[in-house]
C-alpha cells in the first residue's frame, strides 16, 4: 500500500467507538449542516445496510446529531447529543431505508427542514472517519 501523507497512517482525531459508524457519521451530518446553513429544526435521517443495523451500539445516532449540531467528530459531546438536541428543540426521527446494492453500506439520507427551506443529502462512509 502506497501511503501519500502521515494522516494516511495515524487516522483522524475522533470520538469512537468506530472510525466509520461514529466518526464519519458526524463528518456527514456537520458537513450537511454546514451546506445547509444552520442547524435544522426537522431532520429525518434514514439509515441503510450496516448502518442500520448498528446504529445504536456503535454511536451512529448520537454521532449524526452532533454534526447537525455542528459538532466536529473530534468533541467530547457527542455521546450526549441526543439531549443537546432536544434543548435546541430539534425534531428527529431515525428510520430504516434500503438504497439498493449500488449505494454503500454506510449511507445515511438527511431530510433537513427549517421553515420553507428544505436540503436532502445522501452520505456514505467509506471508513477511517473518511466520508
Amino acid at each position: 500500500m502506497k501511503y501519500h501523507s502521515i494522516f494516511d497512517v495515524i487516522g483522524h482525531v475522533m470520538v469512537g467507538p468506530s472510525s466509520s459508524h461514529t466518526a464519519g457519521a458526524c463528518r456527514i451530518a456537520y458537513v450537511a449542516r454546514i451546506l445547509f446553513g444552520r442547524t435544522p429544526r426537522k431532520v429525518t435521517i434514514s439509515l441503510h445496510g450496516s448502518f442500520d443495523e448498528t446504529y445504536i451500539g456503535h454511536g451512529t445516532d448520537t454521532a449524526i446529531l452532533a454534526g447537525l449540531l455542528g459538532i466536529p467528530p473530534d468533541d467530547e459531546r457527542i455521546p450526549v447529543s441526543r439531549a443537546l438536541a432536544a434543548k435546541e428543540g430539534i425534531d428527529y426521527e431515525f428510520r430504516t431505508v434500503d438504497l439498493g446494492a449500488d449505494y454503500h453500506p454506510n449511507t445515511v439520507v438527511l431530510d433537513m427542514l427549517d421553515g420553507k427551506d428544505k436540503l436532502v443529502i445522501v452520505g456514505e462512509s467509506i471508513g477511517g472517519g473518511n466520508i
